[in-house]
């Protein structure tokens, strides 16, 4: 913070509780995970995420988890115990499918999608879903490869950059998927660059023949949250050309990659703030789901990857051990990191959004209503020049009487307490309420807040 935060600037924050625009579905934002081992979450991590109440989560099920053997054996052993982590979180499951048994497939090669044998590979895709979706009831989107555009360098066996390729791909894929489960929700194709002929090219194929594509899905990792939603706006104008009717997905998003990676980087408050306001921003879009990349960092060991990775030293370890990109809600030991209680606060935030606005666009406000009062998250986010401001938030149509006023953010104090994973309030206090109140909010550059009155 500066020296004296009464020299800072003001920002008025307008909030009127009278105003209900809908639903705030916030649970449609949460984080995702994988590609790095075969670890389950860590107990802790487990409870850290279950206490987000998450209703949903993305994964990947790469081919390290080795469910398909010799002879055409299936094996889920490392499977099941990831999945079982994943249940105890509460969530439901989007699922990429990035298995590419070299039994099935022969060479390692990451350009070769086409398996030496359909029918086995449609037989592993049918158990998988017959075990996480009919079985278990775990699984509900089935998200048809990862990053195929880009293949190796983004973590996935395969490399499709055409779309017709790729289309043939997810249709044999899709079709034991629904042969399977016929409620499954599939789409794709997971791209690392929206604006890749892949994605434009696999929507319009998709309308030319009437393949089921219930979602589509990319992935951005920026720290500009306007260049979030353009992704979100494009993938939303390219169903539309096309006459197609599908949910959208940004199945991993995080701030940008930097060009250093230390363990203080990964505790700056910044991350966390560009987090929420990259949120709002798709919010605002039109997205549908959001997934933040990811839970928890993992260490990475070329074995893992080595059956079905032509380069794995060159593109995993550097990026997960060597200088890891350290996106994780925990750090790989199971610290906590500022971008987890952002989804804290996110869960603390109620489903009834209230009207709110800001005129200063660098400080952005997010309301909503429940029964026993309103929730204010304010996010004070720049991509250029950061700037520490005072928030006066006015708020209209609240009811008469004593309330308690709570105050939480996300600052460089690291305002938690580590075993319990409570936020820690800046201020608590009994107050009263009339038609209209008011009352400031000290807003450091990079830093996100949720402010409460509830009803005593």
């Amino acid at each position: 913070m500066g020296e004296r935060i009464a020299d800072w600037s003001v920002s008025e924050v307008v909030v009127d509780v009278g105003n209900e625009t809908g639903l705030l579905e916030l649970w449609r934002h949460a984080p995702g995970q994988g590609g790095i081992n075969p670890l389950p979450l860590p107990d802790r991590v487990v409870a850290g995420i279950a206490a987000l109440r998450p209703r949903i989560a993305r994964i990947f099920i790469q081919e390290f988890f080795r469910p398909y053997r010799a002879g055409g054996e299936l094996h889920w052993e490392l499977l099941d115990r990831y999945m079982d982590s994943f249940a105890a979180t509460g969530a439901r499951i989007v699922a990429a499918i990035c298995l590419k048994p070299r039994e099935i497939f022969g060479a390692i090669d990451q350009s070769k999608w086409r398996p030496d044998d359909a029918g086995e590979w449609q037989r592993l895709v049918r158990e998988l879903v017959r075990r996480y979706s009919v079985e278990r009831t775990l699984v509900t989107h089935w998200e048809i490869g990862n990053e195929a555009d880009i293949g190796e360098n983004g973590g996935c066996p395969y490399l499709i950059p055409e779309p017709a390729d790729y289309h043939e791909y997810y249709t044999m894929t899709i079709a034991p998927i629904l042969e399977a489960f016929p409620e499954a929700r599939v789409g794709g194709p997971g791209a690392a660059d929206v604006n890749a002929p892949l994605m434009e090219g696999f929507i319009r194929l998709c309308a030319r023949y009437g393949t089921q594509l219930d979602f589509v899905s990319h992935h951005l990792y920026s720290d500009s949250p306007r260049q979030h939603a353009a992704g979100v706006e494009r993938a939303r104008s390219m169903l539309k050309e096309a006459g197609m009717q599908a949910e959208t997905m940004v199945t991993e998003f995080s701030p940008g990659f930097e060009k250093t990676s230390t363990e203080d980087q990964a505790y700056e408050p910044r991350r966390a703030a560009c987090v929420a306001a990259s949120v709002l921003k798709m919010m605002e879009a039109g997205l549908d789901y959001s997934f933040h990349y990811h839970i928890w960092d993992q260490v990475c060991r070329p074995d893992d990857f080595e059956p079905f990775f032509e380069r794995p030293e060159a593109i995993m370890v550097r990026h997960w051990n060597e200088v890891p990109h350290r996106f994780g809600l925990f750090g790989v030991n199971g610290r906590v990191r500022p971008q987890y209680f952002v989804y804290k606060m996110f869960a603390m935030m109620g489903d009834t959004r209230i009207a709110a606005h800001c005129e200063q666009r660098e400080l952005r406000v997010l309301a909503a209503g429940g029964d026993d009062g309103i929730n204010v998250m304010l996010i004070n986010y720049s991509e250029m020049g950061h700037c520490d401001r005072v928030a006066a938030v006015k708020i209209a149509g609240l009811s008469y009487g004593d309330a308690e006023l709570r105050l939480y953010r996300i600052d460089g104090a690291h305002r938690w307490t580590e075993d319990t994973l409570e936020m820690a309030p800046v201020e608590v206090r009994t107050t009263w309420t009339g038609e209209e109140f008011e009352c400031h909010v000290a807003m450091p550059a990079g830093s996100v807040a949720l402010l409460q009155i509830v009803r005593e």
